[in-house]
């Protein structure tokens, strides 16, 4: 079976810039250019368009700066992967505050382009696996249920059952055991409200994950690692920070 290549947007208002980086990407081989913006404008409507899996963005855009840009984005799919390409070094520590995967310097070094382009392809072909019945019958359950108000009425959950919640086209979804999924209009911060510190941990803006089923923590841009968890397809991301945070649970 096939797998499909990573579709990628160049986002830069100097037109040789996206040809250097086209010219090497379409080299890649696991990678498809779908869209490219000469703008920040511009670089939004086509993600809305294409939802490309991989932007890379210049800082200083006309219309919308680069970081705006990844804010907007992160908010609409906080699993797009963010890079940064850009002459403006001095912006970096804002970039990594909306947990770009990589920020490169003009002129790129072109062998620090083909490591950032690797990690992705590695991060992309990583196996994620579901938690036997077995593992699910022996974990922990709370006694206290969740009501979730949601479009198609209500539903009583035992909050052990949730696996991972998170920001989603700009709305809160939980994903539970036996692969339940549920949209819901509560903010992320909430639902953080009504469940258990000691059970679940807010490891990013945009996720809140169940301790009881993470699996693997694997690093995923410089300040950002992605959690993996038991049960579920999905993954989550979690800062560098919350990673410490989340080590000092366990020690």
């Amino acid at each position: 079976m096939e797998t499909q290549a990573i579709r990628v947007m160049l986002a830069d208002d100097e037109p040789g810039i996206r040809l250097i980086l086209r010219k090497k990407i379409e080299k890649t081989p696991g990678f498809s250019i779908v869209a490219e913006a000469k703008d920040g404008k511009e670089a939004i409507e086509k993600f809305d368009q294409l939802r490309p899996d991989v932007v890379f963005l210049d800082v200083d855009m006309p219309e919308i700066s680069g970081i705006d840009c990844a804010r907007i984005i992160q908010d609409k799919n906080p699993k797009c992967v963010l890079i940064f390409a850009t002459g403006h070094e001095e912006y970096m520590s804002e970039a990594f505050e909306v947990y770009a995967f990589d920020y490169l310097v003009k002129p790129f070094n072109m062998a620090r382009l083909e490591g950032t382009l690797q990690r992705i392809l590695d991060r992309n072909t990583q196996k994620e696996h579901l938690l036997s019945p077995k593992a699910l019958e022996s974990m922990k359950k709370r006694p206290s249920r969740l009501l979730l108000h949601h479009k198609d009425g209500v539903t009583f959950l035992d909050p052990s059952e949730i696996i991972l919640i998170q920001r989603e086209e700009r709305a809160t979804v939980l994903y539970t055991t036996n692969e339940g999924r549920y949209v819901i209009p509560d903010t992320m911060q909430e639902i953080e409200a009504r469940l258990d510190p000691n059970l679940f941990f807010r490891c990013h803006k945009s996720y809140i994950v169940n301790i009881q089923y993470i699996r693997d923590i694997t690093p995923y841009g410089r300040w950002t690692y992605v959690v993996q968890l038991e049960g579920t397809k999905h993954d989550a991301l979690i800062t560098h920070d919350n990673y410490e945070e989340l080590e000092k649970r366990f020690s």
